[in-house]
């Protein structure tokens, strides 16, 4: 899906440029079909913080179309996390407050890996954050159909690396997931702090990465 905000087209570093380096340092076999993944979790993001990109009687995003099971699914999903809303009062509070897609550059991020100091352009795209409160959060989908399994996904698919990239550049204290499983249409939720394992694992992965690709530049 090729969305036409001109972020992806800018020059800093993102995430998305540390996770496709660690691809090329470090590959790993691929389970199951990557691409489809990413094009349906596209939707169901834009579906919840991007609805002017969908049209709902053509079943596009941005001209881009969907099968009828598909834009179902992602309703679906949708669904979910409103109905999640009802009973988690931080989550009604996220999607009524939040900005949704709030792009944070920094021209001089500022680094230490192992004593060494050097710094970056960063940029990163919050799908909410919350200006008054100044932390945010993410929205994933995922095949995890419990909440041990979601756990054990923020390690493996680096989400913590995300997490802890975007809070540095915002100079948050706190951090969020949600996710709504494809499987059952669960909502799972992580909480992140500033020093806690999940911010610190993720801190540890980025940290490795954004030398290397310093050292790269």
């Amino acid at each position: 899906m090729q969305n036409p905000d001109m972020y992806y087209s800018r020059g800093e570093v993102s995430n998305s440029d540390l996770t496709a380096l660690k691809q090329t340092l470090h590959p790993r076999m691929q389970f199951g079909n990557k691409e489809a993944a990413f094009r349906f979790g596209s939707l169901v993001d834009a579906l919840i913080t991007e609805p002017e990109r969908v049209n709902h009687y053509t079943r596009t995003v941005d001209g881009e179309q969907f099968s009828e099971d598909e834009f179902r699914h992602g309703l679906e999903m949708k669904r979910s996390l409103d109905k999640e809303a009802l009973s988690d009062h931080f989550l009604a509070s996220v999607l009524k407050l939040s900005s949704t897609q709030c792009v944070m550059i920094n021209q001089s991020q500022q680094f230490d890996y192992g004593g060494f100091n050097f710094e970056l352009p960063t940029r990163c795209k919050w799908d909410w954050y919350l200006k008054d409160f100044q932390f945010g959060g993410d929205l994933k989908t995922t095949f995890a159909s419990t909440q041990k399994e979601f756990d054990e996904a923020i390690d493996f698919f680096d989400w913590d690396r995300s997490r802890a990239w975007y809070m540095d550049i915002a100079k948050s204290e706190r951090d969020f997931i949600y996710a709504i499983s494809k499987k059952n249409g669960l909502v799972f939720k992580h909480f992140i702090t500033r020093g806690d394992n999940t911010y610190t694992r993720g801190r540890e992965k980025y940290e490795e990465l954004a030398f290397r690709w310093w050292c790269l530049c």
